[in-house]
């Protein structure tokens, strides 16, 4: 089972799409989602969304982050596919996967996403259906008062 609601967040670190190393202490308002596989039909439709949302993300102060368990060149190619400009961390040895007690399954993690600020967790989903996800994040954290629609 997946870190819940009041857990602390864990410090992670890991090399982004292209190759640079970033360290998350979830401090600011952060989406962090978990995903099976770059360029599959569910991975994909999920990523364009976050995409199409992220400018509304970023005028809440949000920021988002995507992780799987594909190399740094698998992510390098999904996000230059998908004109993504947000940040997939790889997580070949599903060491982020392991710190958020999300299920590694046949090499890929399960679909999950966490809400976090403050250096905690605020909301937990599993088991998400990706399309439609990415928008129903940001409307419960502006209705649970997370953050703050913006003026």
């Amino acid at each position: 089972m997946a870190l819940a609601s009041g857990d602390d967040a864990p410090t992670v670190t890991a090399p982004n799409q292209d190759g640079e190393e970033v360290t998350l202490s979830f401090e600011e308002p952060t989406v962090l989602y978990f995903y099976p596989r770059d360029e599959t039909p569910g991975c994909t439709t999920e990523a364009a969304q976050f995409q199409r949302e992220l400018e509304s993300y970023r005028d809440a102060g949000v920021a988002v982050y995507g992780v799987s368990t594909d190399d740094v060149e698998s992510h390098r190619s999904f996000s230059e596919a998908e004109a993504l400009e947000f940040d997939l961390l790889a997580d070949p040895d599903a060491e982020l996967a392991t710190a958020f007690d999300v299920d590694v399954r046949d090499g890929a993690a399960a679909r999950t996403t966490f809400f976090l600020a403050d250096g905690e967790v605020h909301a937990a989903y599993e088991d998400v259906d990706p399309d439609g996800h990415a928008r129903e994040v940001l409307r419960e954290a502006f209705e649970e008062g997370i953050v703050s629609s913006p003026e």
